[in-house]
């Protein structure tokens, strides 16, 4: 079930869709095997959901604001809202440890996403991270976290370098905003 609805709010934000529609798909087209190999990735990830959906969109949304992908963020933006994540959560990102609109297994999976993309990766921040999410999580949920902020920071930096541009589909949304890294 988790599926479909993964899958209704991504095809719900594409169609959203305004502006530069065709930046990424541009650039695709010029590399069918590339193309298909990322297709085949987003499928397994969002085909991947014994981690809750909305933990996944957070560590998403927290990773492309500290890449500055506006498309990453503009995209994130709307299948946060499709998540159920609220507009305060969106705008509270840059301070999470602080706020009091998360709780405390997502202050966690953000900082997870946020030291997977911080450069360099601390090995010693991430294994102490890890073993705090293995107080909440299985194995299977922590590897499909892993991935979904590595294919994130794969996915923002790729957009970033091409010049891939929002297309709008958060726009009237709470979106969120880069990050400057500390």
């Amino acid at each position: 079930m988790r599926s479909l609805h993964r899958i209704r709010n991504y095809v719900r934000a594409m169609g959203r869709a305004r502006r530069h529609r065709g930046d990424l798909v541009g650039h695709f087209v010029r590399r069918p095997l590339l193309a298909g190999a990322t297709v085949g990735m987003e499928s397994a990830l969002l085909l991947s959901n014994r981690m809750d959906p909305k933990l996944k969109e957070l560590a998403e949304l927290k990773t492309a604001g500290l890449v500055s992908c506006e498309f990453c963020l503009d995209i994130g933006s709307a299948l946060a809202s499709g998540a159920g994540i609220g507009e305060q959560q969106v705008r509270d990102l840059p301070r999470y440890r602080d706020s009091t609109v998360y709780t405390e297994v997502e202050k966690l999976v953000i900082a997870y996403a946020e030291a997977m993309t911080l450069t360099p990766a601390v090995a010693d921040d991430l294994a102490d991270l890890r073993r705090r999410l293995s107080e909440h999580f299985s194995p299977a949920q922590i590897v499909e976290l892993a991935m979904t902020i590595a294919w994130e920071n794969q996915r923002a930096r790729l957009n970033q370098s091409l010049g891939v541009r929002p297309t709008g589909m958060s726009d009237g949304l709470a979106c969120a905003l880069p990050e400057r890294s500390s």
